[in-house]
C-alpha cells in the first residue's frame, strides 16, 4: 500500500487576520473578500463579554472581548473541526444561550479593530492585514454610520469617540499596525482594496480555485 507523502496531505485552512481603526473600511473589505473567495468570515465583535451597564462601558479595550475563546475557535477550525461561535446580541448587550456552529473552510478571515493587538491571535495568521485611514475620515464615517444605522445622536457619538475610541486606538490599535504584513489604504476604492487583498491571499494560498 502506498503511503501519502507530506506533499499530498491536505493543506490546513489559510487564516487571514484583518485589523484597523473604527470605520477604516476593514469590515467592508473583509466581507467583500470573503464573498469573492467563499471564505469563512469571523467578526471579533461577536466575542464581546456580557455588559451589565452599557452606558460608559469601554467597548474598545482589549478586555472587553473574549479573544482567548476566539483563538480557540480559530484553532479548532484550522484543525478542520466544527466550532461553536458565540452569538452576541447588541440590543441586550449579552450573548445568546445557543452558539452558532460553523464548519471550517479553506480560507478563514478574522476581522476587528483589535485582532492584531492580541499576540496569540496574530500568531495564527498566514497573512496579517491592517486597513489604515486618517483619523478625521474615520470619525466622519463613524458619525454618519452611527447616526444613520444605529439611531445615535452626534453628541453621543463624539463623547464615546473622545472618551474611549480615540485613546484605545492610540494605545492598542495603531501599535498593532507594526505586525501587519500588508497595509491597505482605507480611503481607496473598495474594489481596488478587495483586489489587492485577494491577490495577497492568493499568493499565500496559490492553489485557490
Amino acid at each position: 500500500m502506498s503511503q501519502m507523502s507530506p506533499n499530498d496531505a491536505p493543506l490546513r485552512p489559510t487564516v487571514v487576520v484583518i485589523a484597523g481603526g473604527t470605520a477604516s473600511g476593514k469590515t467592508t473589505v473583509a466581507r467583500e473578500a470573503a464573498a469573492r473567495l467563499d471564505a469563512l468570515l469571523l467578526h471579533h465583535d461577536r466575542y464581546y463579554h456580557d455588559v451589565a451597564e452599557p452606558r460608559g462601558h469601554n467597548y474598545d479595550h482589549p478586555d472587553a472581548l473574549d479573544t482567548e475563546r476566539l483563538v480557540q475557535d480559530v484553532a479548532e477550525l484550522m484543525a478542520r473541526r466544527e466550532a461553536a461561535l458565540p452569538v452576541y446580541e447588541f440590543r441586550s448587550h449579552r450573548r445568546l444561550p445557543e452558539p452558532e456552529r460553523v464548519a471550517p473552510r479553506e480560507i478563514i478571515i478574522v476581522e476587528g479593530i483589535l485582532t492584531l493587538a492580541h499576540p496569540a491571535l496574530a500568531a495564527l495568521a498566514d497573512l496579517r492585514v491592517f486597513v489604515d485611514a486618517p483619523a478625521d475620515i474615520r470619525l466622519a464615517r463613524r458619525i454618519r454610520r452611527d447616526v444613520a444605522e444605529r439611531g445615535r445622536d452626534v453628541i453621543g457619538v463624539l463623547d464615546q469617540y473622545l472618551n474611549t475610541v480615540r485613546p484605545m486606538h492610540e494605545a492598542h490599535v495603531e501599535p498593532s499596525r507594526a505586525s501587519a504584513s500588508l497595509v491597505l489604504n482605507g480611503t481607496a476604492p473598495i474594489d481596488l482594496l478587495v483586489g489587492v487583498l485577494v491577490e495577497a491571499i492568493t499568493r499565500v494560498r496559490p492553489n485557490l480555485g
